[in-house]
């Protein structure tokens, strides 16, 4: 299976847990600014994006699997 990661921008208030629970795949800028790196990324990332999904306190990380 393929995942996704979709970020509902409306609800992203730049906190940076994800960054901080998958730096490979989540940055962010110094204005708070997200940046999905790897939009679907591999499944050996999934624990990490997975937790960035789950500890995101405005859950602005959607993922999807194909």
């Amino acid at each position: 299976m393929t995942l996704r990661i979709e970020i509902d921008r409306d609800l992203c208030q730049g906190h940076g847990v994800c960054e901080g629970e998958a730096p490979e795949v989540f940055e962010l800028s110094k204005k708070g600014e997200l940046t999905v790196l790897r939009p679907e990324p591999d499944e050996s990332l999934r624990p990490q994006v997975e937790a960035a999904a789950k500890y995101c306190p405005t859950r602005a990380i959607k993922l999807l699997s194909d």
